[in-house]
């Protein structure tokens, strides 16, 4: 196993504080890694997928998706959602980092994930970015539907008439226009979004590449890289089960599902980290393969298997696999680590997550370690705050200090006789009726001074700060879409990031 001594990670934090960003490692040392992920990447021919070398893959993968083998790929990539600035900032990182190194950069739009994030929200407001019904029941992104005319026509006069009171333009009445604009060519809710987003971000001088994820688990580069993964399934779940383990103990994690869940094995099956996606139905489940005859099998429900066969050749298993699962309608999509591998691994020379993934990849870097034998390619971490814009102008309530301050008004309240009480309690036997009796006593004289000024005016204060901190909730969330916020801020961040690769 190659040993990860020399891998250093920073304890990420979202900034607490507004139009604050977190990029690491710095700039200079993105590039530098970014270099050398290239040449490690292209040039690794020990590790192997159905016997094809790493970087004969990689040559391939970035072949399909157009890219120039010879230049440095920077990509990041999310949920086909209302992702907040914390995760746009990733966007800007990138292509700041691929101009400096003369390079392009690209953003994976994953419309295979289960749907979230997809309601829009500002004060006073929460309504879901389309009227498809199955918003809630649809198992993967791509399966919603576009937004009718008439749901943005809808969200449009929400946002103008809240806008009214707003000190800013916010940048949402564009990007609703580009989505009405486009709704009626786009086939589901995740193109919309991703093409919408595209021409924002363009807009704003992001000259990043966008690539839906669901295509590209049709790729002949992305089977024969599934199926060398699930002919090896045993040392593969070994080896991730052990990954999740290592890190557990490290960072004295006791949750068996944290950061995710390990693979299990039972006398069904060995589960994998991939799902099964039935096209025909809109249906997913995780599969679980056997052992059979000497190979780990996929089994249909109609009784139809297919064979893992570790001897195949690569371009033998990647066809062999798209044909079954095309005439059963049928996706094979890789979960968290297998995405990310694929992407780290045979797509780009370096990836950056926003602080969730960056502790994924914590597991992954252990994972690639063990199972492939080799040093892991860097990656970087980036997010940033950025609060509703009406957010900044107000000081946001501590409700713990005034909280603490009411427990300390009304424990202190009866003076030195509570204290003495106290001493009283503490030193009585426990279950005694002497005990039960100072307990009365000291409960009816805190009762008798209920009505003490400077408890009554705590108590307003109370209610009060609990009011705020309802009406505030909406405008200190950090994960709101960052569409609503004004030009000039979106630009800050941008400047900001280039500033930072100027140095």
């Amino acid at each position: 196993m190659t040993e990860l001594a020399t891998y250093t990670y920073a304890d990420w934090k979202a900034p607490a504080a507004d139009n604050q960003l977190v990029v690491w490692p710095a700039a200079a040392e993105i590039l530098r890694q970014t270099h050398w992920n290239h040449q490690h990447l292209n040039s690794c021919q020990q590790v192997r997928f159905q016997g094809l070398p790493l970087g004969e893959l990689r040559r391939r993968a970035r072949a399909w998706i157009g890219h120039n083998h010879f230049q440095p790929l920077l990509a990041t990539g999310h949920q086909t959602e209302l992702y907040h600035p914390g995760v746009w900032v990733k966007n800007a990182l990138i292509h700041m980092a691929a101009a400096a190194i003369g390079g392009h950069a690209l953003h994976l739009a994953v419309d295979t994930d289960e749907p979230k994030h997809l309601h829009l929200r500002w004060p006073g407001v929460a309504e879901p970015i389309t009227d498809d019904q199955s918003l809630v029941s649809g198992r993967w992104a791509g399966l919603l539907s576009a937004p009718t005319p008439q749901h943005l026509n809808h969200l449009m006069v929400l946002l103008s008439n809240s806008a009214k009171s707003w000190p800013f333009e916010s940048s949402l009445a564009q990007m609703l226009e580009s989505m009405r604009r486009q709704c009626s060519d786009s086939p589901d809710l995740s193109t919309l979004l991703v093409n919408a987003t595209h021409e924002f971000d363009w807009g704003l001088g992001l000259r990043n590449y966008t690539l839906m994820a669901s295509p590209l688990w049709g790729s002949d580069v992305f089977l024969i890289y599934a199926h060398h993964l699930l002919a090896h399934a045993d040392d593969l779940a070994q080896h991730y089960n052990h990954a999740l383990r290592d890190y557990r103990l490290e960072h004295d994690i006791h949750s068996p599902g944290r950061p995710m869940p390990d693979l299990v094995s039972t006398d069904d099956g060995l589960e994998v980290p991939f799902w099964i996606d039935d096209l025909a139905r809109g249906e997913r489940q995780r599969p679980q393969l056997q052992y059979l005859e000497g190979f780990w099998t996929l089994t249909l429900t109609n009784g139809e298997r297919f064979a893992f066969n570790p001897n195949r050749s690569a371009d033998e298993a990647g066809q062999s696999l798209g044909q079954f699962l095309r005439q059963a309608r049928l996706r094979l999509s890789p979960r968290a680590l297998t995405l990310t591998l694929f992407m780290r691994l045979l797509v780009v020379d370096n990836f950056v997550h926003g602080i969730g993934g960056g502790r994924y990849d914590q597991v992954l870097d252990r994972l690639i370690a063990s199972f492939f034998n080799m040093a892991p390619p860097h990656f970087a971490v980036a997010t940033a705050t950025l609060y509703f814009p009406t957010a900044g102008e107000r000081q946001r309530v501590n409700l713990p200090a005034l909280k603490q301050e009411g427990h300390r008004l009304r424990h202190n309240i009866t003076g030195q006789p509570k204290h003495d009480l106290v001493k009283a309690i503490a030193s009585a036997e426990r279950g005694s009726s002497h005990r039960r009796q100072l307990y009365t006593i000291m409960h009816r004289q805190l009762a008798e001074h209920q009505q003490d000024p400077g408890l009554m005016d705590w108590q307003h204060r109370w209610q009060q700060a609990v009011q705020r901190d309802n009406e505030e909730r909406v405008l200190f969330d950090r994960e709101l879409f960052y569409a609503l916020q004004p030009r000039d801020r979106l630009e800050s961040l941008i400047n900001r990031c280039a500033d930072k690769f100027a140095q």
